[in-house]
């Protein structure tokens, strides 16, 4: 097993400030956002979102959104009928079973239409700051080079990964696992030259 305190003690130094790199400004708007992420990235997403926010404000008008106008300000994201079917599903079950407000528990989150555990654990951690682990294409990547888990599965990583990151830490880890796989470890050349965590890592270890 790698030496997870001081992975977590590099990537603080190496990435002191990190944040969530959607773009939202309420609670259901995020939401939609994470929803959008899936098989998209978030720079596309952000580029989406802006025309998406400006017709559609709260979870009533999500609910209530002609179809075919939602899949087509969305479509640059992919997979957009079936995002935006979610999209409107989600938010009419919201409305109806939680009065329009997004619950603060990960078993609840995923009662919703097309919320599946990384975009309940993004919510649970931006809206609540409470510790989750997010589990994205970096965090998946990162944690299996590094040996953290040999798990395929997300929702097996992610229970992999919390039994050795504190809670506390848990949330800016899955940040920092973004901002380092975008930086260093991408997936098809890895700059491990420039990797502050690669003597710990079981991949450099077996490619050097």
């Amino acid at each position: 097993m790698a030496d997870i305190d001081k992975i977590i003690e590099l990537l603080e130094k190496e990435y002191p400030v990190v944040r969530c790199t959607l773009d939202y400004t309420d609670p259901v708007h995020l939401l939609v956002a994470t929803q959008l992420s899936a098989q998209c990235t978030d720079e596309r997403v952000n580029k989406t979102t802006p025309e998406l926010f400006a017709k559609y404000k709260t979870a009533e008008d999500f609910a209530n959104a002609d179809i075919k106008e939602l899949e087509s300000i969305i479509f640059p994201t992919g997979f957009y009928r079936n995002k935006a079917r979610n999209i409107v599903a989600c938010c009419k079950k919201l409305i109806e079973d939680f009065n329009g407000i997004i619950p603060d528990d990960i078993n609840l989150l995923t009662t919703l239409p097309g919320v599946g555990r990384k975009t309940a654990n993004v919510v649970l951690a931006e809206i609540y700051n409470k510790p989750a682990i997010i589990v994205d294409t970096h965090a998946k990547r990162i944690s299996s080079r590094l040996g953290l888990t040999n798990n395929t599965d997300p929702d097996k990583i992610e229970q992999d990964l919390k039994k050795i990151i504190p809670p506390e830490k848990s949330a800016l880890f899955s940040h920092r696992l973004v901002f380092h796989g975008r930086e260093v470890c991408n997936a098809r050349k890895p700059a491990c030259e420039r990797c502050v965590i690669r003597d710990y890592c079981r991949y450099y270890k077996n490619n050097r």
